[in-house]
């Protein structure tokens, strides 16, 4: 009786222990998510833009082939890169998540540039795309899963980048897993929701009755809904990018400007003792999205100067080998 109590205690012992572990996954799990919001947000804002000028039957599959092609590039690709970093390198983590945030504030400067440019003719967004077939419809989808590609490879860096070193590797596996399909269900499940708002509230609309008027709502409410996420995503993506470069720096040995920012913060909260949490926040958010503004500005000539021309330069070496 003794043994078999012994039995049941241990039992009961690892039991306890799982719970613990599940609990810690997901708690972890939300964590890293949370921490990837600046490249979540920005990727709901730039997807809708791809099932533009395509019938309504065709945006929500358009939609579940992105989200496919984005679920491939997670578990597929990029977690074993990631889950091979954090063991052999996870020196690199640090420098790679840095080239992830530079790019993200070169992604929001680049929006904000073309935003307060008088000339506009140019821009990619703003160009009328023609009603399209089957091979249209697989190019932007391609086109789409090559721009969900970057901003999961920063996802993924940042989750990874927030679980602590000391997890074991199936712990950091399941929570990768989790962060992946969790974000890629929230991101293109929101997305497939704003593409159908607008026909949605056609539909009520033109039932009658006294739902015309939330239908009518509906329709006159998602472009300015629109231009707002755009606003939201480009700031997120500026002040998260800031925020990962700065932070970067500082562990790689070079305190400032996140000695200064952090002084600032702690000043200004002081000063405001009622809301000090979210003055620190909001002084710290403020600065980190200056210094990605700056630095996305600066990469912008850089990018389509140097970077640019020389990516093409090696393609084209490689075409004229073939």
């Amino acid at each position: 009786m003794s043994g078999l109590l012994a039995l049941l205690d241990d039992v009961a012992g690892i039991a306890k222990v799982a719970a613990a572990s599940v609990d810690d996954v997901a708690g972890q799990a939300v964590k890293a998510s949370a921490k990837a919001a600046g490249a979540v947000i920005d990727d709901a804002a730039v997807t809708p833009k791809y099932v533009h000028g395509f019938s309504a039957a065709r945006e929500v599959p358009i939609v579940m082939k992105i989200a496919r092609g984005s679920i491939f590039n997670k578990l597929v690709i990029l977690l074993p890169i990631a889950l091979l970093l954090s063991a052999f390198a996870p020196w690199a983590i640090a420098p790679l998540l840095m080239v992830g945030g530079a790019y993200l504030c070169f992604e929001g400067a680049e929006k904000v540039w073309h935003a307060l440019a008088a000339d506009h003719g140019n821009d990619p967004h703003l160009v009328k795309t023609p009603e399209g077939g089957a091979g249209l419809e697989e190019e932007r989808v391609k086109g789409a899963i090559k721009t969900d590609f970057i901003l999961s490879a920063e996802i993924m860096t940042i989750a990874l980048a927030a679980i602590p070193a000391s997890d074991p590797i199936w712990m950091k596996a399941i929570i990768l897993i989790l962060v992946a399909i969790g974000i890629t269900v929230a991101v293109y499940g929101f997305v497939a929701m704003i593409v159908k708002a607008d026909d949605f509230g056609l539909h009520l609309a033109e039932r009658g009755g006294v739902t015309a008027g939330l239908g009518r709502g509906i329709v006159r409410f998602m472009p300015p809904f629109m231009k707002v996420l755009t606003v939201v995503g480009t700031a997120a993506m500026i002040w998260v990018g800031g925020q990962i470069v700065i932070h970067g720096m500082h562990e790689l040995g070079q305190h400032q400007p996140y000695q200064w920012i952090h002084d600032m913060a702690e000043a200004a909260a002081h000063a405001m003792p009622q809301a000090a949490g979210l003055v620190n926040w909001a002084v710290t958010a403020f600065f980190d999205g200056v210094f990605g503004l700056i630095l996305g500005l600066i990469l912008i000539p850089v990018a389509n100067y140097v970077i640019s021309p020389l990516i093409g330069a090696v393609r084209g070496m490689f075409g004229s080998g073939a």
